[in-house]
């Protein structure tokens, strides 16, 4: 996390002075760089540090100041910007070069060394149990969803409703305003059950999606995207806390990894579905997103009865 932090301040430095294709370039191979490095080591780092039933009320923490984070940024570039785009992109130098110091202060946690598989075991590992695989492609499904609404479909259904321009970034303030309440997702867990709670949640995607088709009243296409940002946002901290839970070797880095990797090539093909059928129409695209709601709904129950049989 040191290594990776460190280069993440760096690819903003190369961000501020890139004036040509290759220095954009570079940064961006800058980024794949770190987020391939970041990608489990952070939520195995928090997970390993903490207690196992904390796992949910600290995910969700961590959550809602990520969005916190995007929030602040949100309305400071906004004044940055008219100073200048050069000033606003020196700005962002800052926050990384904090980060990549506070991360000198992390605490390692105690991991087994002795046990170094090799990337072939490590798969094997990760999907030694199959179920998980299950339970990946339906969360993959839902934050396709949630993604494509909320940044491809979103401002298509705003026009279509008759919502200026102007009022997209309120709109946007308001959805990630909304977005912290992921810190409270330890509550609906605990009331429900953790994959009875993702199902829940994914059912009111599914609905929302539905209306999205027909609906061509402003009031309904916010509220709308609203509660599937919502949704999304507390189903963050639960899916990472069953991540988790289903991993038994201290591998846990890597194979939170892989999880990862499996999700976003799933993610990918959904994007490209969506891609595709939103260019027939917006309607099309909405309709898309619910079967894809649907089939991560229906997958999601097959997971949590099996895990229910194993368990029993």
């Amino acid at each position: 996390m040191i290594c990776v932090n460190v280069l993440f301040f760096v690819s903003k430095i190369v961000f501020y002075m890139s004036s040509s294709f290759m220095l954009f370039l570079l940064e961006r191979v800058l980024l794949s760089i770190v987020l391939a490095g970041l990608s489990g080591c952070d939520t195995a780092l928090i997970y390993s540090s903490i207690e196992e039933d904390e796992a949910q009320r600290v995910f969700g923490r961590y959550s809602a100041f990520e969005t916190l984070g995007f929030l602040l940024a949100s309305v400071f570039s906004s004044f940055m910007v008219e100073i200048s785009l050069d000033f606003t992109a020196l700005c962002t130098i800052f926050p990384y070069a904090l980060a990549a110091i506070l991360t000198l202060f992390l605490v390692e946690v105690k991991v087994d060394n002795k046990e170094k598989p090799k990337l072939k075991e490590s798969f094997k590992q990760a999907f030694r149990d199959k179920t998980i695989i299950i339970f990946i492609i339906s969360i993959a499904l839902i934050i396709e969803v949630f993604q494509a609404v909320t940044v491809f479909l979103n401002q298509s259904q705003y026009l279509k409703s008759g919502i200026d321009a102007k009022y997209f970034g309120v709109i946007l303030a308001g959805i990630q305003v909304i977005r912290l309440f992921s810190v409270k997702s330890n509550y609906l867990s605990k009331k429900l059950g953790s994959c009875q709670a993702i199902v829940a949640l994914n059912f009111l995607m599914v609905l929302c999606c539905i209306v999205l088709i027909f609906t061509s009243s402003s009031i309904l296409s916010v509220m709308t995207i609203i509660l599937i940002s919502f949704s999304a946002a507390m189903i963050a901290p639960i899916e990472m806390d069953i991540k988790n839970k289903t991993i038994r070797t201290s591998n846990r880095a890597t194979i939170l990894s892989i999880y990862s990797m499996a999700g976003s090539v799933i993610a990918s093909i959904g994007n490209i579905i969506i891609g595709k059928t939103t260019d027939y129409s917006l309607e099309m695209g909405f309709i898309t997103c619910s079967m894809m709601c649907v089939l991560g709904l229906i997958l999601m129950i097959v997971y949590y009865k099996l895990t229910k049989e194993k368990n029993n």
